[in-house]
C-alpha cells in the first residue's frame, strides 16, 4: 500500500481522486489551505466522505508554509505526490497576478524541495492546456512549443513544468506532468463554464456568450481525468509530459444548448465581447497518453452534462 499525498484534495479534482485512491486501498493525505476563491464550505463538503475513512489524513495548510509540509512528511514516509493545489482561472490571474505566481510557481517550489528533502518514489503535476496559447496547429502535441502563454495562470503552469524539469535533472525524481483539459463533473467549481451556466439557466437568467459563440473547448469528464492521473502515478518514471482530454472539442454554442436540454429549459444568451487571455480553441492529441498510460476516455459530452445535471439537482437546488 502507497502513501500518497494530494495538494489541493479537497478540491474538484483533488476530492475524486482521494475517494479513488482509498477505494483502491491507498493511504491518502490530503493538504489544502481551504482558501476563499470559493466558498470553503464546498470544499468541506467535498472531503466529508474521504475523510470518513481511516486510511485518509487532513492537513488544512497552505503549500508555501515550509513547515506544514515538513510537519506532515515527518509524521509518515509519503511515496507518491500528486501537486493539484494552484491557483486557478485565467481571467482572475489578469486581476491578480501576484498572487497566482506566489501560490503557482513559489509554492511548486515548496513541494519539490520537500520532496527531494525528504524523499518520494513519485512526482505527479497538474499543468494545464492553457499551456497552449492559441496554438494555430491541432490537435494540440505535446511535442508543440509552449513559449506564447497569453495569461499569467498558464505563464505560471508553464514555469511549473520548467521547475518539475530541473528537479527531474538534478535530483533524479520520477517526474510527470499531465496538461488536464477543461474538467467537468460532479463538484465542478462553481466559477467553471459548466457549472455557472447551468446555474444561471436554472435561475431563468441569461447566460453571458463571449465572442461569437465558436469558441470550442475539450471538455473532458472527471471521471476520466482521474483514470488518467492514477495510471500516470502507475507509470511515473522518467521526466513526461502528457495531454489528458477528451480529444473531442465542443463548440461554445453547442455546449450552451447541451446543458439548456439536459435543464429542460430556454436558454437566453447575452452577447458579450471576447475577454484577454481567452484562447480560441484547446484540442488535446492524446495518442502519447493512450500509447503509453493506457488512458482511454469514454464518456460522451452530452452523457456527461446529464450525469453533471443530475448531480446538481440532487446537491445544488435548493428551492
Amino acid at each position: 500500500m502507497a502513501h500518497v499525498l494530494v495538494t489541493g484534495g479537497a478540491g474538484f479534482i483533488g476530492s475524486h481522486l482521494v475517494e479513488r485512491l482509498l477505494a483502491m486501498g491507498e493511504q491518502v493525505s490530503i493538504i489544502d489551505s481551504f482558501d476563499d476563491f470559493y466558498d470553503p464550505s464546498v470544499k468541506h463538503r467535498n472531503v466529508e466522505a474521504a475523510l470518513a475513512h481511516s486510511a485518509c489524513r487532513l492537513y488544512e495548510a497552505d503549500i508555501r508554509d515550509a513547515s506544514a509540509l515538513e510537519a506532515a512528511w515527518r509524521r509518515e514516509p509519503i511515496d507518491v505526490v500528486v501537486h493539484l493545489a494552484a491557483r486557478a482561472g485565467v481571467r482572475p490571474s489578469i486581476q491578480d497576478p501576484h498572487v497566482y505566481a506566489d501560490v503557482n510557481v513559489c509554492g511548486t517550489v515548496r513541494m519539490l524541495e520537500a520532496a527531494r528533502k525528504f524523499g518520494c518514489d513519485k512526482f505527479v503535476f497538474a499543468s494545464s492546456s492553457s499551456v497552449y496559447g492559441n496554438n494555430e496547429k491541432t490537435p494540440f502535441s505535446e511535442d508543440d512549443r509552449v513559449d506564447y502563454p497569453v495569461s499569467p495562470y498558464a505563464a505560471t503552469k508553464k514555469a511549473g513544468e520548467e521547475i518539475c524539469h530541473t528537479y527531474h535533472h538534478l535530483y533524479g525524481l520520477p517526474m510527470t506532468c499531465l496538461r488536464f483539459f477543461t474538467v467537468y463533473g460532479p463538484r465542478c467549481r462553481p466559477d467553471l463554464a459548466v457549472s455557472k451556466f447551468t446555474r444561471l439557466i436554472d435561475e431563468g437568467k441569461a447566460i453571458p456568450m463571449f465572442g461569437d459563440g465558436t469558441m470550442r473547448r475539450d471538455f473532458t469528464f472527471i471521471d476520466d481525468i482521474v483514470d488518467g492521473v492514477v495510471k500516470a502515478i502507475e507509470k511515473c518514471g522518467a521526466y513526461r509530459i502528457y495531454n489528458l482530454g477528451e480529444s473531442k472539442p465542443i463548440v461554445l454554442r453547442d455546449m450552451i444548448a447541451t446543458i439548456g436540454q439536459a435543464m429542460g429549459k430556454e436558454v437566453e444568451i447575452d452577447p458579450q465581447p471576447e475577454q484577454p487571455g481567452d484562447v480560441k480553441v484547446t484540442y488535446a492529441d492524446i495518442s502519447r497518453a493512450k500509447a503509453e498510460l493506457g488512458y482511454d476516455p469514454t464518456m460522451d459530452f452530452a452523457d456527461g452534462i446529464e450525469r453533471y445535471v443530475a448531480w446538481y439537482k440532487e446537491t445544488c437546488v435548493t428551492t
